[in-house]
């Protein structure tokens, strides 16, 4: 089993990649051959050559969205050269599975693999299958489902999704805490948005944050901004003590771990982190997500009383107030706890054990 060889086209947006990476590292760590393959200027080749795991580059782009004929020859053009450039890679390395964990990417690889007689696996993140992917199932020998569907999908299998090892790794939320001269014995609330954008996000909890602390001394806040919106939320922050806000953290699993809320996109990687942390959370759906993915994904967590949803608008700021008063009033303080404990049902398999789960069930293929 030890000379067993995969290939993985993994990138894009983290959503796409991570998963990827985080079954990659596990099968490599196995001793397993690995070989990623991602889109030429893939920020995700920086990430691989950082961990030391081998990767070759396609040059490929995704379909156009609207009628362009020039788009539409440029792009045929590049998915001839990408299905050349994948069967070279594939005839080279020799592997006996290939994975594809969405994002247009995985199409070249899991079209050439499956028309040269190799099995094949694809990886869809979010409750809604994007386009890649389903193209891709018609060709794949096992589909793995990271959220449960509504979809009709042949070879389902519900997996969940890889997460980072270091969210298992034990935190000192006083130690944490303290260093961002923040109180320990109170409650606290992690905002962050996504990899897609959150500038309405951010203005509308900025707003309902200001609210919140003006009433409430024993809750403060980390507000994750994103490296573009860091001063200007700052400066409207102000000097309000009950708030920290960072451009960025490398330790976002101490930061979800050590809080008792959690404001946030719902993207699908961030949701595998939620459900293994069972962090209560008021999702607010990117509204420009490809499909609306983002609005099915929170409608999952939703649907169990997990997490609140709330979609951006003219009526964010409120939505946020109204249920940051509701979750950390003394008097409820049986709603977050309650809330914790309905990720019981959802019965999705351990984000944390997943790479694992997904490396033995691509082994027996």
């Amino acid at each position: 089993m030890k000379n067993t060889r995969f290939i993985i086209a993994s990138g894009g947006t983290g959503g796409h990649f991570y998963p990827g990476f985080a079954l990659g590292k596990l099968l490599n760590k196995q001793g397993m051959s690995v070989l990623f393959v991602v889109r030429t200027g893939d920020p995700a080749a920086q990430v691989l050559q950082t961990h030391k795991l081998k990767y070759k580059e396609v040059d490929f782009m995704g379909m156009p969205r609207s009628f362009n004929p020039l788009a539409y020859i440029k792009f045929m053009y590049k998915l001839v050269r990408a299905l050349g450039q994948t069967r070279g890679i594939i005839k080279a390395f020799g592997p006996d599975v290939c994975i594809g964990t969405g994002g247009y990417i995985s199409f070249p690889l899991i079209f050439m693999a499956h028309f040269m007689g190799i099995k094949t696996a694809v990886h869809d993140s979010n409750t809604k299958i994007g386009l890649a992917n389903r193209v891709c199932g018609k060709f794949a020998d096992l589909f793995m489902l990271g959220l449960p569907t509504t979809e009709k999908i042949k070879n389902a299998l519900l997996t969940s999704t890889p997460i980072r090892e270091e969210f298992a790794e034990k935190t000192n939320r006083r130690k944490i805490l303290t260093d961002l001269d923040l109180d320990p014995t109170q409650k606290t609330v992690l905002v962050f948005g996504g990899s897609q954008g959150a500038k309405g996000l951010n203005a509308a909890v900025i707003r309902a944050v200001k609210r919140i602390v003006a009433e409430n001394k024993e809750v403060h806040f980390i507000h994750i901004t994103g490296e573009r919106w860091y001063q200007n939320i700052k400066n409207q922050y102000g000097r309000t003590l009950q708030v920290r806000v960072l451009p960025y953290s490398n330790e976002i699993y101490d930061l979800m771990q050590i809080s008792q809320f959690v404001i946030c996109r719902a993207g699908a990687s961030t949701l595998a982190e939620l459900i293994y942390c069972k962090k209560p959370a008021l999702l607010v759906p990117f509204p420009y997500a490809a499909a609306n993915h983002q609005y099915y994904n929170a409608k999952v967590l939703q649907s169990v009383g997990c997490a609140q949803m709330a979609l951006e608008g003219d009526n964010l700021e409120q939505e946020i107030y109204q249920t940051l008063t509701k979750v950390l009033g003394g008097q409820n303080s049986g709603v977050l706890r309650q809330m914790a404990e309905n990720y019981s049902k959802l019965n999705i398999p351990d984000p944390m054990t997943s790479a694992e789960f997904i490396a033995q069930t691509l082994k027996q293929l």
